[in-house]
């Protein structure tokens, strides 16, 4: 005679125990179910994301941010509201380690940092120990336009002047600095003859060293040029290490990548510009699912299309020449395909 099946609750006790253990991984992957399907726009609704700033607020880093965080969450599915929060420590080597320590990995965390650490983290790694292969690109806003420039009072009209004249005064306010490096940069891959003053303590007691005549010019950024300078004509910039000629630059900023014909020093100018490509970056953690990582490079890119966003730029003088965020991956996997005697050589001149 047929027996029906017994119901678990009349087994044994060592087989009921077996049967629930078995059901165990059942009832999580049914729990889980729904939270891995579940969309972008369901997920960001009613949330917060959060742009960790590497820096105090203020600054340039700062400023970017708190424009991005105004309109990037309009076009983020979901609409979430996404809030600027400063973390400054270590030149914004604290900000990136959050995102591979405590930082959720979901999505609502992204972070903005000083780009040097990149160039830092292959040519120092003892000292910068992150691999930035290991962080979900977002995107970039803009580069850093690096310049070289003469006071015209010295006379010196074209970058073959400069390359002609015995020496050339300069100053800096320490080693391993930017400034530093564009100063090396032009010495060491051009063959211009710098004497470099050191010990100014910071760009705006070299500008008035060089209204006094003790100093011929500098290198730096674009964005910080005096206007008056600009308005009256009181320098000529023979170089620039940007890619990019930005409107207002004069036509006298040669790139300097194209007076560079060998390859070898094209690819130490490579290495040591590449905090100034990567002015502007925003990265989040490696771990955040595929769907939310292309949701938000989906976000950022029409945020740098946003109309608004590019009046409000414009109103505060921020240049937006952004560079998506494979755009951005792809130029770093370059990076770390670097061969080492590059890496040695781009060293040398950094921290001399």
């Amino acid at each position: 005679m047929a027996h029906p099946p017994s119901d678990p609750s009349d087994r044994p006790f060592a087989s009921r125990r077996r049967w629930r253990l078995a059901a165990i991984p059942l009832f999580l992957a049914a729990l889980a179910a729904p939270a891995a399907a579940q969309d972008p726009a369901s997920f960001y609704r009613g949330k917060s994301v959060r742009l960790i700033v590497g820096f105090s607020a203020g600054g340039g880093y700062d400023v970017y941010a708190r424009v991005l965080a105004r309109y990037l969450g309009r076009h983020i599915p979901g609409n979430p509201t996404v809030i600027v929060q400063n973390m400054p420590g270590a030149a914004s080597l604290k900000s990136v380690q959050y995102l591979t320590t405590t930082a959720p990995a979901d999505g609502t965390v992204i972070t903005t940092f000083n780009p040097g650490l990149i160039t830092q983290a292959l040519t120092v790694p003892q000292k910068i120990d992150v691999n930035f292969l290991n962080y979900a690109w977002i995107g970039n806003i803009s580069e850093d336009f690096r310049v070289c420039y003469t006071w015209n009072g010295t006379g010196i009209k074209n970058f073959q002047e400069l390359l002609a004249r015995p020496k050339v005064n300069l100053g800096n306010t320490g080693i391993g600095t930017s400034a530093y490096i564009d100063t090396r940069i032009l010495s060491e891959l051009f063959g211009v003859k710098l004497n470099i003053v050191m010990g100014y303590p910071g760009s705006a007691d070299k500008r008035i060293a060089i209204e006094r005549g003790e100093l011929d010019g500098d290198c730096g950024s674009w964005t910080s040029m005096p206007e008056e300078w600009l308005r009256d004509n009181k320098i000529t910039v023979h170089i620039r290490y940007s890619r990019n000629l930005v409107p207002g630059m004069p036509a006298t900023a040669v790139a300097a990548r194209d007076l560079l014909a060998d390859p070898r020093k094209q690819q130490i100018f490579g290495l040591l510009t590449a905090s100034a490509v990567i002015g502007r970056p925003y990265i989040a953690p490696k771990g955040v699912p595929a769907d939310r990582v292309a949701a938000l490079r989906a976000a950022f890119d029409a945020t740098m299309k946003d109309p608004e966003f590019l009046a409000d730029s414009e109103k505060q003088k921020l240049i937006v020449t952004p560079m998506t965020g494979p755009e951005v991956e792809t130029y770093i996997k370059e990076l770390y395909g670097t061969p080492p005697d590059i890496i040695a050589a781009a060293r040398e001149i950094s921290s001399e």
